[in-house]
């Protein structure tokens, strides 16, 4: 009994040894983290050298004008519309709109809706610089109302001549194709995607035209009409102009991130995200087959349950998340800015990356920066609640980040549907971006533009989430920067081709006073 009362002693006093080793051991990797928590590196900012800050404001002209142009339904399906074609309406009104530009510019169709104008520079030798937007917008999803909704007219919420013409069920505050002003803003489809960027750059182009300004190298501007279906007809085209006629740029100026409200993504200040890559883009149909018939007699599983079930495992099997080079260097730059957990994480990928991305794919924004992204968007079955059809049809589309590809996106699909009978289709495709660099003048010249702005942003190199015209431009000039120059909060983001899309009227006049700086600036950068 003695004897097993020591060996438990014994057996207690080993264990007491082993836990306190242990714990020492925890303690010891604790201060570890800590300690290079404390001294990472992580950016510091600094308060930009601009002696002189951008007076913003967009004048009721210029408000009009873009109100207008949102009043004319420019969605990209309907293109190719033989007649009331509104691209066509587009093109008119431009030309009503800016006459000064029309003047002092040389103008250009390619394939009939991509726009060209061409300011001519001081000097001829010097590479020219490009700016690029789109005039045609994403459809807006209809649920259940009259034709007010297209209607030039603005109908406010309980007012009685909108319940007149028909139940108005959506979440919009003022209908999508109306270019309402009201409470601050500018609403419709195209206010933030991407109308108002083409239309900030004419605006900032005629303001500096009236004063007499002259480029000291050639701008161009040049307007895709299908960037939302691709832009295979529109950027496309442009760009194999350019290329034929040897035109090489020394920066091209796109559409992209934006500037962060304080907050967002648990940044304590506001961040300028300046895309130096995009991610590329798959859309990818996928016909599933099976016997019809009446709804009375169903088999097992007909086509639109075996597509429901590819549906799940798309979603289900993602692509693995990982933290790329590009997305390392942001975090490094934005995590000084977080929390000390958040930094804590980054700080310490070594032990604690799992974790990180864990944390990161918790949020639709910082998980679409580390990893492809798949997206089911549009399923359809038979037209008739009774019928059975015998093909269902699934839409998906996949944002590919950069070290994966088309082909693996394809793969992919096709894993996922093995042992199903499908026609796989692929519909659009662009690969990733290459890298443009930091080192440059246009790089810079964006730096001071964004500084003259919002001097207590930061300004962060960044990977665009979603692909752009500007990826078409690649074979015409390697500088290639992405970002849409308004501030704005995570609610604002999220009405980007969604309901009631609307820009602040505070948020255009920087949009404008951003592209004048540009223009004005980019020769003045060393």
């Amino acid at each position: 009994m003695q004897y097993y009362r020591d060996y438990r002693k014994k057996k207690k006093k080993k264990t007491g040894k082993i836990l306190a080793i242990l714990l020492s051991l925890l303690l010891v990797l604790l201060i570890v983290i800590v300690i290079k928590t404390i001294i990472y590196p992580f950016a510091k900012f600094e308060t930009p050298a601009v002696t002189e800050q951008t007076n913003t404001g967009a004048s009721d002209e210029a408000v009009w004008r873009l109100a207008k142009a949102i009043r004319i339904p420019t969605i990209s399906q309907d293109a190719d519309k033989t007649t009331d074609n509104p691209f066509d309406s587009f093109k008119v009104y431009l030309s009503e709109a800016y006459p000064e530009v029309y003047k002092a510019m040389d103008t250009l169709s390619i394939n009939k809706y991509g726009l060209l104008f061409h300011w001519k520079g001081k000097d001829t030798l010097r590479n020219p610089i490009l700016f690029l937007a789109h005039y045609d917008v994403a459809p807006v999803v209809r649920h259940k109302c009259g034709e007010d909704m297209f209607g030039e007219e603005v109908f406010r919420p309980g007012d009685p001549k909108k319940e007149a013409i028909g139940k108005y069920q959506t979440a919009w505050d003022f209908p999508p194709f109306s270019g309402a002003v009201a409470n601050g803003r500018i609403y419709g489809r195209g206010t933030l995607d991407a109308k108002s960027m083409m239309m900030a750059h004419l605006e900032a182009a005629t303001t500096l035209l009236a004063n007499s300004f002259q480029p000291e190298q050639d701008i161009w501007f040049a307007y895709g009409f299908d960037q939302e279906t691709g832009g295979t007809k529109g950027a496309l085209k442009i760009a194999e102009y350019f290329k034929q006629n040897n035109i090489t740029f020394d920066a091209v100026y796109g559409e992209g991130s934006v500037v962060t409200a304080p907050g967002v993504a648990g940044i304590d200040r506001p961040v300028a995200l300046v895309g130096i890559a995009e991610k590329g883009s798959c859309t990818i149909s996928i016909t599933v087959k099976e016997k019809g018939g009446h709804s009375s007699m169903p088999p097992s599983k007909s086509s639109l349950v075996l597509a429901a079930e590819i549906i799940e495992k798309l979603n289900s099997k993602q692509f693995p998340a990982d933290i790329i080079p590009l997305v390392k260097t942001f975090l490094d730059n934005v995590g000084g800015d977080m929390n000390f957990i958040s930094r804590m994480a980054i700080a310490n990928q070594w032990l604690l990356e799992a974790p990180l991305l864990k944390l990161l794919k918790q949020d639709p924004a910082t998980n679409a920066l580390v990893r492809t992204t798949t997206a089911v968007t549009m399923v359809k079955g038979s037209n008739a609640p009774n019928i059975l059809s015998t093909t269902a049809d699934i839409t998906v589309n996949f944002c590919i980040l950069t070290g994966d590809s088309v082909g693996k996106v394809v793969n992919h699909v096709k894993e996922i549907c093995d042992g199903y009978d499908v026609d796989i289709r692929v519909d659009t495709s662009c690969e990733p971006s290459s890298l443009s660099s930091e080192k440059t003048r246009a790089w810079r010249a964006v730096k001071n533009a964004i500084a003259r702005l919002y001097p207590e942003a930061s300004m962060v190199a960044c990977i665009a989430l979603t692909a752009t015209d500007a990826q078409r431009y690649e074979t015409t000039g390697k500088n290639v920067y992405r970002i849409m120059p308004v501030c704005l909060n995570e609610y604002e983001q999220r009405t980007i081709h969604n309901e009631n899309e609307h820009i602040s009227l505070e948020n255009y006049g920087r949009m404008i006073a951003y592209y004048k700086n540009l223009m004005k600036l980019f020769e003045t950068i060393e």
